[in-house]
């Protein structure tokens, strides 16, 4: 299997969906960037783009229209201004132009030049889409070609085996039971492993840097959760809950400066029941910042965006450690390389795996890393990582009217609390005495995704986006 990293597990992006949204995006630049490479960018003079499967079925709801005019228009959503994810969209819209790559301007009419194909998927994947360049002839294409974006914002070309250039880690992992050899065989916690093998791609420096500003960008996407109120946008008329429950756990207290901020949360010393809502408020933060088409981490998903930095947050604020850089770095390695596990043996797309791939996924590296950091095992973190995904078995993904709001912001403080309650349990526990392992899971969720209806993975064709008299579906 081709070696993962933890970034391409944790990445910083826009919302509101790491596969209708960043995948897209990333996909448009690729295009783009093949166009470039055969010296075709100034011959194009108009661009179609044809979105199947689930990707038509809740693109609307999910931005992928917009994140594709952004990624054609040469935007980066790393880099991005997050006013710009809607001001450049309403402009190409307004004007019926892109500014291709950022180099050349053509003509490009949103609702004329991206199709949704709502019936029809393509063999491979059910998130498929199709670029087509033309140059002033309508008959025959420049270039055309295929991506799948496969959850978490990775994206694979049409007949494409791997992007990257093959690497050979020093401690090769694509099952639980190998993460636990090497632990032994070295004496180390999972954390060491992993650094050992992020360092085939990056520097010390640039590991520990990469892995900050990740924390850094979850910090600010919870401040600023916390402090917005409003609508969010989408039509569904879901109303922001984080800022009121923020409210009034911090009473009538202003910080301006998130360092403040976070001192007075960490000193604020609740008791179990308002540190439970403090939880449910991290994660619904991030998630409603994630529907505003905010930025984010993807982690391993957007719709699953607000687990981690939740626990993260409980881990570093209410566990009574001591908590500085090194541990919050040694929390997303662990992540970072329970996420690499399933989507090995599984996946960590919605339209492949329903919600289990999403929130089931996060809440189990959640869990691990959170076991780690406090003292436990490699054996207890795997079995605590089991524990969070076994209970999130066969979860669908019904997201109402195609947005990610409901009940997805919501199921990431189910998710956070489930992962701080298999850590306790693992905690408590001998792993050696465990009647199902961190494998065995897996297989079980994979299985199980397999025999999931399609109208329950990422369609808005079933469940909940079904039964909900407030809003219907457009499609």
């Amino acid at each position: 299997m081709e070696p993962i990293s933890v970034f391409d597990m944790l990445k910083i992006g826009v919302g509101p969906s790491s596969s209708h949204t960043l995948g897209p995006w990333r996909a448009a630049e690729r295009f783009v960037q093949e166009l470039q490479e055969q010296g075709l960018l100034e011959q194009t003079s108009r661009v179609e783009v044809d979105l199947y499967g689930s990707l038509a079925l809740t693109g609307k709801g999910h931005g992928t229209d917009v994140a594709i005019m952004l990624g054609l228009n040469g935007e980066d959503p790393v880099t991005i201004d997050p006013l710009e994810v809607k001001n450049i969209p309403f402009q190409i819209q307004s004007e019926q132009q892109i500014h291709l790559g950022g180099k050349k301007i053509i003509h490009f009419e949103p609702q004329h030049d991206i199709h949704f194909h709502y019936a029809n998927a393509l063999p491979f994947h059910p998130n498929g889409v199709t670029f087509t360049a033309y140059d002033n002839s309508i008959h025959s294409s420049l270039h055309q070609a295929t991506y799948f974006s496969i959850g978490g914002g990775f994206v694979v070309k049409e007949g494409e085996t791997s992007s990257r250039e093959p690497v050979q880690l020093p401690c090769p992992v694509n099952h639980g039971r190998e993460l636990l050899k090497w632990c032994g065989q070295y004496e180390g916690c999972i954390a060491d492993i992993v650094w050992k093998n992020e360092q085939t791609w990056r520097s010390k420096e640039e590991i520990r840097r990469g892995l900050l500003q990740i924390w850094d960008v979850m910090l600010h996407c919870i401040y600023i959760g916390c402090h917005t109120e409003g609508m969010l946008p989408g039509g569904l008329n879901v109303t922001r809950r984080a800022a009121s429950i923020y409210k009034k756990l911090i009473g009538d207290v202003n910080y301006d400066r998130i360092d403040e901020w976070i001192y007075h949360v960490k000193n604020c010393r609740p008791e179990f029941s308002r540190i439970v809502k403090w939880i449910g408020c991290f994660a619904m933060a991030v998630n409603e910042e994630n529907a505003n088409f905010g930025k984010v981490v993807t982690a391993p998903t957007n719709g699953a965006a607000g687990v981690i930095p939740a626990v993260l947050m409980y881990y570093y604020c209410f566990s009574g450690e001591e908590v500085g850089e090194d541990e919050i770095i040694k929390f997303l390695l662990v992540a970072g390389e329970v996420g690499s596990i399933f989507k090995k043996g599984s996946t960590i797309s919605a339209a492949m795996g329903g919600c289990q791939a999403e929130i089931g996924v996060s809440s189990a590296m959640a869990a691990a890393a959170l076991t780690e950091c406090l003292g436990g095992s490699p054996a207890q973190a795997l079995m605590a990582a089991e524990i969070a995904m076994e209970h999130h078995l066969g979860l669908t993904c019904d997201p109402v009217g195609g947005l990610v709001q409901v009940p997805c912001i919501e199921r990431n403080s189910m998710g956070a609390v489930k992962a701080i309650t298999a850590a306790n349990i693992a905690l408590d526990s001998d792993p050696a005495k465990a009647k199902v392992s961190l494998d065995d899971v897996i297989k079980t969720m994979w299985e199980t995704a397999q025999d999931m209806h399609h109208k329950y993975k990422e369609t808005s064709l079933g469940g909940l986006a079904v039964n909900i008299p407030i809003f219907v579906p457009e499609c």
